[in-house]
């Protein structure tokens, strides 16, 4: 990943649908710290939102740093956020990282999207989240092996950086 070929998206993390997903305090914390470091890098942010009347916005700790509109959507998979898809192709974003909830409906649905698209996609394992962890496990497992690639928030960030050394890998 590269910041001028990478975006990240963030996969329906809301209000009302949080507090049910297993570890949410530690899924919350790394999304945070990827929108952070993306923020930090130029890495191009996006997110979505499940049905938003019945599940709330995105979380605060999200929604305050996310520059992008945030569009509503129906459909489990985010292919239907017609701007978002076509904004990345149009900008040659071809790698997506990926974070959110959950795993098995919204966030697997999206990367097995993206993955028809054409785009390379990146999951950050401990920045996506169920409400159980039989879905989640299986969940990746059904995205591995159609193509994405499983890392975590740090290693996702380091990449990013690409060095050590400099302000953005300092402030990260």
């Amino acid at each position: 990943m590269r910041p001028a070929d990478t975006a990240l998206l963030v996969v329906d993390m809301q209000s009302r649908l949080m507090p049910v997903i297993a570890d949410h305090e530690r899924i919350t914390w790394n999304a945070r710290r990827l929108v952070d470091g993306a923020k930090i890098l130029g890495v191009e942010t996006f997110a979505t939102e499940q049905y938003p009347e019945k599940l709330g916005g995105t979380i605060d700790e999200l929604a305050e740093l996310i520059d992008t509109d945030i569009p509503a959507k129906l459909t489990f998979s985010c292919g239907s956020c017609d701007s978002i898809f076509r904004h990345l192709l149009d900008t040659g974003k071809h790698r997506i990282l990926v974070c959110g909830i959950e795993t098995h409906v919204c966030v697997q649905q999206t990367v097995l999207d993206l993955l028809a698209a054409g785009f390379q996609v990146i999951i950050a394992a401990d920045a996506v989240g169920s409400r159980f962890a039989t879905d989640r496990d299986f969940a990746f497992r059904r995205m591995e092996t159609s193509g994405a690639v499983l890392t975590t928030t740090e290693a996702a960030l380091f990449e990013l950086c690409e060095v050590a050394g400099t302000d953005e890998f300092r402030a990260i």
